[in-house]
């Protein structure tokens, strides 16, 4: 069936802002390490436990095959909300409780957006609609990133947070707003919840684990980089982010447009090794603006189209129970990040900006093998 225009903008807008409020942070790591007084390790470390909050999303499975995705949402970005206005009081310990907030409503939107749009559009289809509905990523670079470098050029360190709850209260009140018609009350009461997790789907959620784990070993100390080692200002990050926003939205329609047409799982895996590609560059850059931002973009080009494509991927292993799939896949997915973020800074700081490169292409090897294993599982799935 098609997803109306108005309903899919509304649930991305709501999902951009969330995104917005978690993917500024890496990018301004040293402005806001003079904020808060503290170290960009420090900082990446309070990232990476604010992934494994993600955690959460294992338990919401049952809610999201009940049909109560939009109400998922909802709570979601009103934590947005909460997360934001805690960040403002100025301390370390109340920034570190508002990630720990930030990170469990990141996880809760992200799945309950994938179930609501898995059941209302067919696989053959449904690379389409999450893709567009996953150009929020990109959407925080293009334009959230910029959008916090002029707050803060203005307004300081707390003008981000403000606008970011401003945001997210709207987009929850446009989201109440759906009618959902027949899909409203679809199921009265959840499912059982003891579904078990198929052999196939664990391969795929691995794998997407695994590729997330990879794009955050890099992508989370970029901000840091481009300002020590290639000597970008902070308005100047807010202008590359944007650049890495235009590769994500490239990446993301392109997902929407191919995916389903050329295959999920066959693009995917060509995509996974062009991420070493961009890692490749990123460790040859030395001190070259052009080649390290070269070597980002690549990056995030690559990494996009394969996450966003295998969103589609998990919500069909389990067609039955796609909710279930889907928050199972963020919460291990969770791991993953968190993993990626926590060891980041320690690798940066230990080897460089290359400690964090052979960590990233880890992961992409790691995923490549799994999609392997996958497809010899589920051959119809091309």
């Amino acid at each position: 069936m098609e997803i109306g225009r108005p309903e899919l903008a509304r649930l991305t807008f709501g999902k951009a802002t969330v995104n917005t409020s978690l993917r500024w942070l890496p990018f301004f790591l040293p402005t806001l390490a003079v904020a808060f007084d503290s170290s960009t390790a420090t900082l990446a470390l309070l990232l990476g436990v604010a992934e494994a909050s993600g955690l959460s999303t294992f338990f919401v499975g049952r809610w999201l095959d009940a049909g109560r995705e939009r109400l998922v949402i909802i709570l979601s970005l009103m934590g947005i909300v909460a997360s934001s206005l805690l960040a403002l009081i100025g301390s370390i310990w109340t920034l570190a409780a508002a990630l720990l907030l930030l990170g469990v409503a990141s996880g809760h939107i992200t799945v309950a957006g994938q179930a609501w749009i898995s059941v209302r559009a067919s696989f053959e289809r449904r690379a389409r609609y999450i893709g567009i509905y996953e150009i929020s990523w990109a959407l925080a670079l293009l334009v959230g990133a910029p959008s916090v470098a002029l707050l803060i050029s203005i307004f300081g360190w707390r003008g981000p947070f403000v606008a970011i709850a401003v945001a997210a209260a709207l987009a929850a009140v446009l989201i109440a707003a759906i009618d959902d018609g027949e899909h409203a009350m679809r199921q009265q009461v959840a499912p059982p919840a003891n579904v078990s997790i198929t052999r196939e789907t664990w391969l795929i959620i691995f794998a997407s684990a695994a590729l997330a784990m990879s794009a955050l070993g890099t992508s989370v100390i970029a901000g840091t980089w481009l300002d020590k080692v290639l000597g970008v200002s902070t308005g100047g990050v807010g202008l590359v982010a944007m650049a890495f926003g235009l590769a994500e939205l490239i990446a993301s329609t392109s997902s929407s447009a191919f995916a389903d047409r050329l295959g999920k799982r066959r693009t995917m895996k060509l995509s996974v090794l062009a991420t070493l590609i961009g890692l490749a560059i990123i460790a040859s850059a030395g001190t070259s603006l052009f080649v390290g931002a070269l070597g980002l973009f690549v990056f995030f080009v690559c990494f996009e189209y394969s996450i966003v494509t295998s969103f589609s991927l998990v919500s069909e292993s389990m067609p039955k129970s796609p909710g279930r799939a889907l928050a199972v896949s963020n919460a291990t997915g969770t791991v993953g990040r968190g993993i990626g973020v926590s060891a980041a800074g320690l690798l940066y700081e230990a080897f460089g900006v290359r400690g964090p490169v052979v960590f990233s292409a880890t992961g992409a090897l790691i995923t490549f093998v799994l999609l392997i294993a996958f497809g010899r599982l589920r051959p119809d799935v091309a």
